[in-house]
């Protein structure tokens, strides 16, 4: 039986259709989220930043339109982790996607060398 991953993406982002279709290919099955429309809590990020081995710093998507807005450049560095987190749930689109999470790590972004490190059976 297949592992399943939870996977917070973004449909029609390249990225998160390339990762998926390689964790597909790596024989999961995949349980997806929009990460627009249902991001994941506080309390489920509270949890998978720690897990994933990242700073917080590095689950925000710097890129986006939404940081850009929110002017979070300048902002960031100022915050509690726990407003960075409150604002990470708010606005899924703030989040380096995808999310991809097993019982027991947690990736973010994809990056094809950690990616492949993570996921693919060796």
């Amino acid at each position: 039986m297949a592992q399943v991953l939870k996977v917070y993406h973004y449909p029609t982002c390249s990225t998160c259709r390339s990762s998926n279709k390689a964790l597909k290919e790596q024989g999961y099955e995949l349980e997806l989220h929009d990460i627009k429309v249902t991001p994941p809590s506080a309390e489920e990020l509270s949890k998978l930043i720690p897990l994933s081995g990242l700073p917080i710093a590095k689950w925000f998507n710097v890129s986006g339109e939404v940081y850009r807005e929110l002017g979070l450049k300048d902002k960031l560095s100022a915050m509690s982790d726990n407003e960075k987190i409150k604002l990470l749930s708010a606005h899924g689109m703030l989040i380096k996607r995808p999310i991809v999470i097993s019982d027991s790590q947690v990736s973010v972004g994809f990056r094809a060398e950690e990616f492949s490190r993570m996921w693919y059976n060796s």
